[in-house]
């Protein structure tokens, strides 16, 4: 792979281009689905924050849209990233669970200690899931009550009883079963192959140079660094692994010099990325947004240093230009804005957000800062 940059752009250009790319530009209409799919993954352990994280992105997107969205089998939700759930793509979701899964922690002996399932009792342990599910979405227990009823996995029960949340994991990593819509409040678990949209999984050397290029065409331009971060450590793809398919990548990447910074971009981005002007657009993003969380907030350019503790903690950010200038939080009906600079704080900018939001909850709120 190229390290020589012979393209330059400010990093005020590099982050305008990438709030296009990742649909925080001006608003256009568009789905839950399409979000999703455009950014890989939204993270979805806390579902008003999926929500609002959709609709900083869309004009169009209404409350309920992303559970709508899953009944119909346009998103899928799985264990992907650091082991939390995310919202993926039907048809791209495999590429992530394609090296999520290529670890295969469920091989270690803790774990074949602790399930009594040894690397070769896998397959059909995996088989006794997906035949149990086969009739439809099944809560927690009530698979581990199907499961057990195969002698072999009827110490597996008090497992499941318990929400078996770990041993679900790699169940989801491997594309047997993904998480449904809740019923009366409860998790469910269905069959992925039922989905139609269900794209599988590719072979991991298939994948690994599909998600870095997916990675680079919406998080660039972005650093080794940031790979590492996201699909490295994200994933546990691990960083010599990524060295080999950036290396089978050839030139399908271009490196950057983003002000004295080595970056990469895809190929086919270059031209937009050197054609951008700095944004001046202001958003309220939900606290671990993929804004943050893409790139990591070790970036400083994206999450200056005095606000890392702030973003790491789930605090929600205001970014203007890209950048963390502040945070916000909700109180019944007053939105506070505590506004960290540099610069004033953009009035008519913060109350435009407010009254999106306001409009996606269904109630009136008013800017207090």
């Amino acid at each position: 792979m190229k390290t020589t940059a012979h393209v330059s752009v400010t990093r005020a250009q590099a982050l305008s281009w990438r709030t296009e790319r990742q649909f925080l530009g001006p608003l256009v209409s568009r789905s839950a689905a399409e979000v999703v799919g455009r950014l890989g993954a939204v993270l979805s352990m806390d579902e008003s924050l999926a929500e609002l994280a959709v609709h900083a992105r869309s004009s169009s997107v209404q409350s309920g849209d992303l559970t709508r969205a899953l009944a119909a089998g346009e998103v899928i939700k799985a264990f992907a990233f650091r082991g939390a759930v995310h919202y993926l793509s039907p048809e791209e979701g495999g590429v992530y669970l394609s090296l999520r899964q290529a670890g295969r922690q469920w091989e270690l002996p803790s774990w074949v200690e602790h399930y009594q399932l040894t690397p070769s009792d896998w397959p059909d342990f995996r088989a006794a899931v997906r035949e149990a599910l086969a009739d439809g979405p099944l809560t927690v227990a009530e698979l581990g009550e199907a499961v057990a009823k195969h002698r072999a996995y009827q110490h597996l029960r008090p497992v499941f009883d318990d929400g078996a949340g770990t041993l679900i994991k790699p169940l989801s990593w491997q594309g047997d079963l993904t998480l449904g819509p809740r019923r009366e409040g409860r998790l469910t678990l269905q069959l992925l192959e039922s989905n139609p949209r269900w794209g599988g999984i590719p072979e991991l050397d298939v994948a690994g140079p599909r998600a870095i290029k997916a990675y680079f065409s919406v998080y660039g331009p972005a650093s080794l660094d940031n790979l590492d971060h996201w699909l490295g450590k994200g994933l546990s793809a691990g960083r010599k692994r990524l060295g080999g398919w950036l290396d089978d990548l050839g030139d399908e990447l271009v490196p950057v010099d983003l002000e004295g910074g080595l970056a990469y971009v895809a190929r086919q981005d270059v031209d937009a990325l050197e054609a951008a002007t700095p944004s001046d657009v202001v958003r309220l993003l939900p606290g671990h947004d993929q804004w943050i969380m893409g790139p990591g907030t070790s970036d400083g350019h994206v999450t200056p240093p005095a606000h890392r503790d702030l973003m790491t903690r789930k605090a929600n950010p205001v970014i203007d230009g890209g950048v963390v200038c502040g945070t916000w939080a909700r109180a019944r009906d007053a939105v506070t804005v505590t506004w960290l600079g540099p610069g004033r704080r953009p009035e008519a900018a913060l109350a435009s957000e407010v009254d999106r939001l306001a409009e996606l909850l269904g109630r009136d709120l008013t800017l207090q800062g």
